[in-house]
């Protein structure tokens, strides 16, 4: 059983870190919510703890929806965003009672795994046009873009350079005789990775972007899958992200 990041825990999203009933319903919001990201003093280091003053002060993006649920508990799911002139970063903290996670290859089966998803368009102008990115607690990555939409073909093959993933849990994987309490995953995303799909790399301030976070589970005792708008495929009506100076 690996514990870790207790101290990240229970500061960064109390509810989770207490095991609370979550309140999300399967209501997807009507309007498209915002979100300020801001812009981190000194670069993070990518260990997967969490435990990093800018991680404390970033907000939340909110509570997940779970709009396929028809049973058992909704586990919750703490996502934040930060960013300098190098990377986006990113942070799930996943409240789990039974962490699977095998793969570690490169778009490998990641989806048959407890993973988060990014659905990205840096061109808030042209949400079709957007990348998709899941990861695992063990760094396990799949990465896709698609130039055209989540309904024509995504690109023949696109591999982000230079991503840095770090995972810790409080828990045993692979186990479902036990009981775990969480994952947590810390991801940097360097910002070249879109030049050419975004009014400037890297984004200036007031820069508005779009995305979704979705989550989904995985072994044999699976996860509703949840997410800030799941039931939209693309990030085009999701999170409109605004960088702060």
């Amino acid at each position: 059983m690996l514990v870790t990041g207790m101290m990240g825990l229970a500061s960064l999203c109390v509810p989770v870190a207490r095991g609370q009933p979550a309140a999300s319903t399967s209501v997807i919001p009507d309007r498209v919510p915002e979100y300020t990201i801001h812009r981190a003093a000194a670069p993070l280091a990518i260990d997967g703890k969490l435990d990093e003053p800018a991680w404390f002060a970033a907000p939340s993006v909110g509570e997940f929806v779970f709009p396929w649920w028809k049973a058992g508990r909704k586990e919750q799911t703490c996502a934040k965003l930060l960013w300098d002139e190098e990377y986006l970063y990113l942070a799930f903290l996943c409240e789990d009672a039974h962490i699977t996670a095998r793969h570690t290859e490169r778009d490998g089966k990641i989806p048959e795994d407890d993973c988060v998803e990014l659905m990205f368009a840096p061109d808030a102008d042209h949400p079709r046009v957007y990348f998709n990115i899941e990861f695992n607690v063990l760094g396990g990555i799949i990465d896709n873009f698609r130039p055209h939409g989540p309904d024509k073909a995504r690109a023949p093959k696109w591999d982000a350079d230079g991503v840095k993933i770090a995972g810790t849990y409080a828990g045993t994987l692979n186990d479902e005789s036990d009981t775990d309490r969480y994952w947590q995953v810390e991801v940097a995303i360097p910002w070249r990775n879109f030049t050419g799909h975004a009014k400037a790399i890297p984004p200036r301030a007031a820069t508005v972007m779009r995305l979704n976070l979705n989550r989904s589970g995985g072994g044999p005792i699976p996860n509703t899958v949840s997410g800030l708008q799941v039931a939209r495929p693309s990030p085009r009506s999701t999170l409109r992200i605004v960088s702060d100076v």
